[in-house]
């Protein structure tokens, strides 16, 4: 059987990262409950750069929205470490945003979209979740945007 996630990845020309190590302690997802919990992930590419800058400030609402999609594709990565399936998505829960940004912007929302439209992109129906979006000081390693998320998973 195939994973009609991972082909639809393929279709919007997307291509699954590697799932990133931790580089502190803590651990990258979490089984509670049927639910994977996973750990912030920054604006890294597939090929190691980091996304970074202020948004406000280095970066526009266009490059964040960028920012949020790696983000989210590195969320994705986590998931397909976790369950070897992206299919055993049941439901993206929640995600989380944190954008680094200058003290006057307050484009936040617009910025996570870049995740949330993706979510919904690739899993449709079931990428729907509840969200919030925070303005923040600075982020690691500089990154520009990080994500949090919470999904259902099916047959736990």
């Amino acid at each position: 059987m195939t994973d009609a996630v991972l082909a639809r990845l393929e279709a919007l020309n997307l291509k699954l990262p590697e799932a990133p190590t931790p580089v502190a302690t803590y651990v990258p997802y979490l089984f509670v409950d049927g639910l994977l919990f996973v750990s912030g992930q920054i604006s890294k590419a597939a090929d190691g750069t980091i996304f970074a800058g202020r948004l406000g400030a280095d970066l526009a609402v266009d490059q964040g929205r960028e920012a949020a999609k790696l983000c989210a594709l590195n969320i994705l990565a986590q998931a397909h470490a976790a369950l070897g399936r992206l299919d055993r998505i049941a439901r993206v829960v929640r995600l989380t945003g944190y954008v680094n940004s200058a003290p006057q912007f307050t484009d936040h929302p617009l910025v996570i979209n870049g995740a949330s439209d993706l979510m919904v992109e690739v899993l449709g129906e079931t990428g729907k979740h509840t969200r919030a979006a925070f303005g923040v000081s600075g982020l690691p390693a500089g990154c520009a945007v990080e994500i949090d998320a919470i999904l259902q998973v099916a047959g736990t």
